[in-house]
């Protein structure tokens, strides 16, 4: 089972009432372009703040196959079967590197970040290929 740390998801919360705070700050100052920006700001981080408390696992394993998150609280088994791919797309850039995991089912491709698992892509990657074979 991988799920998003919670640190992670703390921290999403402390910057969406961040933005709520600049913009009651810039509501009382009459800035309504702060407004503008730090509402729908507020909205969107404590939204994937509040995604990140509810559904806190992202991605479990078990003998049957795996259940991905859909959406915002919903789930998909998907058994080993229907699993046609498994692989890590590792990209470089400004001398950072990036992994996603991604999972091929033919009719969907889902993919998670490092921040999605809480840990590696390419150890859970790793771990699903033992476990569907």
């Amino acid at each position: 089972m991988w799920r998003v740390r919670r640190e992670l998801a703390v921290f999403k919360i402390l910057g969406a009432l961040a933005c709520a705070g600049l913009a009651a700050y810039w509501y009382a100052a009459g800035d309504v372009r702060g407004v503008i920006l730090a509402v729908p700001a507020a909205v969107l981080v404590g939204a994937m703040g509040l995604r990140d408390l509810l559904v806190p696992v992202r991605l479990a394993a078990d003998e049957s196959g795996i259940t991905v998150v859909r959406g915002f609280v919903g789930r998909r088994h998907v058994p080993w079967d229907r699993i046609e791919d498994i692989k890590v797309d590792v990209r470089r850039r400004y001398g950072r590197r990036s992994e996603m995991l991604e999972i091929d089912t033919g009719d969907d491709l889902h993919i998670f970040s490092a921040h999605d698992l809480g840990v590696s892509p390419t150890e859970v990657a790793e771990v699903l290929r033992r476990r569907g074979t």
